[in-house]
């Protein structure tokens, strides 16, 4: 499939399916940036459930061959890069979206590599190892929307800002689905913090440690909230329309980790959900907090360029 219209409407489809807080945003960007924030949507959905053998989310299938599904991902995507029809409109997708803005390989295997984490039974052990996984799943994300919304490659603090908001979303969305990662076997908190809880690995989940894990997910939300914040200053650069979608997500995502947070040790009986009014709430909010600056927020110590050198040191291999 090579129709831009014919992959546009396939790319509005994965996103109405695959996340109704994006969808909403989206639609506040101009039609053309709305479009191309679509395919680029589309492709990482269509990478997320192939290499976790799933359905637009929801449950994680079997994962067996996790590796040569991983694999798979980078050959379409290598293929699509090149101007090569793959047949998968997803993966076509970012072909049409790399011939309409500066898209790059690099950036399209920053986030493969976080796939590659997860098909390799990856567990941070501290602080940055969680963090360079969010680098990977979400943060090079946001370098893609940022490159997808014009900012140019030599920019390199609005990029840094870019990739803190993804940075934030995996935060958030590592403290709101503890449990679901538990039953699939993943853990996404360091072990030194379980250490530090006296929370053995592998029982992050056994309601006698329930309290034991409730400041380490307080922990996750208050990194959530400084990476959001410095989002916040690169998100000011941006036009109007952009801005406003940018600042929604954010506030709708950003609710995601305050509710966690202030649950305590019940942030996981149900799961945490931003409802539809509320989303409607926070596209207002972000309207409002279009026309003011700002809070000053420096960036975090690990951003965009730390956390790229860190990932490239851990793929170097050993000496």
């Amino acid at each position: 499939m090579n129709d831009r219209a014919a992959l546009v409407a396939h790319a509005r489809q994965s996103i109405a399916r695959g996340s109704k807080s994006f969808a909403a945003a989206s639609r506040l960007f101009d039609q053309t940036t709305r479009e191309r924030v679509w395919l680029l949507y589309a492709w990482c959905r269509a990478c997320d459930d192939l290499a976790d053998a799933q359905d637009h989310g929801g449950d994680l299938g079997d994962q067996e061959g996790a590796r040569e599904r991983v694999a798979k991902i980078r050959d379409l995507t290598a293929r699509a890069l090149s101007g090569e029809a793959t047949g998968d409109p997803a993966f076509d997708a970012l072909g049409q979206l790399m011939r309409e803005v500066p898209i790059t390989h690099a950036m399209a295997d920053d986030v493969i590599a976080g796939f590659d984490l997860d098909a390799s039974g990856f567990q941070p052990r501290c602080e940055a190892d969680t963090l360079r996984y969010c680098y990977h799943v979400a943060g090079a994300v946001g370098v893609m929307m940022a490159a997808v919304m014009g900012i140019p490659a030599d920019d390199e603090d609005t990029l840094d800002r870019a990739c803190d908001l993804g940075m934030a979303f995996q935060l958030a969305n590592i403290a709101r689905d503890i449990s679901e990662d538990d039953a699939a076997g993943r853990c996404y908190l360091p072990v030194e913090w379980l250490a530090e809880a006296d929370i053995p690995p592998g029982e992050v989940t056994k309601p006698h440690y329930r309290d034991a894990l409730v400041p380490l997910v307080a922990r996750l939300c208050d990194l959530a909230q400084g990476y959001e914040k410095s989002a916040r200053i690169g998100a000011a650069r941006l036009p109007f329309r952009q801005r406003w979608a940018i600042l929604s997500a954010a506030g709708i995502y950003g609710a995601i980790a305050h509710e966690v947070k202030a649950r305590g040790a019940h942030a996981w009986d149900h799961r945490v959900y931003t409802s539809r009014t509320a989303k409607l709430g926070y596209v207002a909010r972000a309207l409002a907090q279009c026309m003011i600056s700002p809070e000053s927020a420096e960036r975090p110590a690990l951003s965009r360029r730390e956390l790229g050198k860190l990932a490239h040191a851990s793929a170097q291999p050993p000496i």
